[in-house]
């Protein structure tokens, strides 16, 4: 019966769930810069929504975000570059909570709010000493209208701290962009994102718009998707990430994603990233990835 059981959990998972608590995404980029095309990542989210997720209206890929659904994810990262001048893997582990709630002072405007810690652990193979560090962040926000979200924060980082959320969601050369690598800094956050339907359609358009900055530097990255109907969309990415001295001007991105159920999707993302600051190598990167809720 145990096993009947399982099997029928499955199924239902594989064929056509409209609800779900549980999300599991992977991912993998491959890395090609101008210098070789030995590099690679690797990538895996665990997300867990404190009450059932309705994804029975509007787009799949936006369920969480439509249901103003809290939750807590875990994430990790793997990375491999390896070039004349340097070879060294990566290892990111993340945690972050996400909440909406209201107040008696503020029942027709939901607020939001999340916090995040992340710790990089980079070992060099080519005799440069190993190096570590750690990114925290906190945002407080709020939508003002259905679907609106708009939210400020702050944000902690030292050198060599990735965040994986932004890596799942833009990919490694975007996060990588907004890493402020160079040496321990406060940030200020802003971020914008809206998802509504297009009228008289089975279409939907998304956006979400996103600041770094402080009193000397600072970087901004704009995502949108255009869901041609609730199961497949495509999308473009953009990050100007210059000011942070990253060794990247403009970053551009394309992703298209498709679910061959509501519970099952994949997807493929491409992005260029043009080399600055004496940086010498363009990079462009492919990536897959799968998402299975249940």
């Amino acid at each position: 019966m145990k096993k009947i059981g399982l099997a029928t959990a499955v199924l239902f998972a594989m064929t056509g769930a409209h609800a779900y608590q549980v999300e599991v995404q992977g991912q993998s980029e491959y890395v090609d810069t101008t210098e070789n095309t030995k590099n690679f990542t690797g990538d895996l989210q665990g997300t867990y929504y404190f009450k059932d997720v309705d994804a029975s209206k509007g787009p799949l890929a936006e369920a969480a975000f439509l249901n103003k659904a809290s939750n807590v994810s875990l994430a990790y990262h793997y990375g491999k570059y390896n070039t004349s001048a340097v070879n060294f893997q990566d290892n990111t582990a993340g945690v972050k909570g996400e909440a909406y709630f209201t107040t008696p002072y503020t029942a027709a405007v939901p607020l939001y709010t999340s916090v995040a810690y992340n710790h990089t652990d980079r070992d060099y193979k080519n005799g440069t000493p190993n190096d570590r560090g750690d990114r925290y962040a906190v945002e407080f926000g709020a939508e003002p209208t259905q679907n609106f979200l708009i939210a400020a924060g702050y944000t902690r980082t030292n050198p060599l701290a990735l965040d994986t959320t932004d890596i799942l969601n833009n990919g490694i050369a975007i996060a990588y962009g907004k890493a402020a690598y160079s040496d321990h800094k406060d940030f200020a956050t802003a971020r914008a994102k809206y998802v509504g339907a297009i009228d008289n359609t089975n279409m939907a358009l998304g956006f979400e718009v996103k600041g770094i900055f402080n009193s000397d530097r600072g970087a901004y990255s704009l995502k949108t998707d255009l869901y041609l109907n609730p199961a497949l969309s495509v999308g473009i990415a953009f990050a100007d990430t210059s000011n942070l001295h990253s060794g990247f001007d403009h970053v551009w991105g394309g992703n298209v994603n498709y679910f061959i159920t509501p519970a099952v999707s994949v997807g493929a993302t491409y992005v260029k990233a043009n080399a600055t600051d004496g940086n010498t190598l363009d990079t462009d990167t492919v990536g897959l990835n799968a998402k299975v809720r249940f």
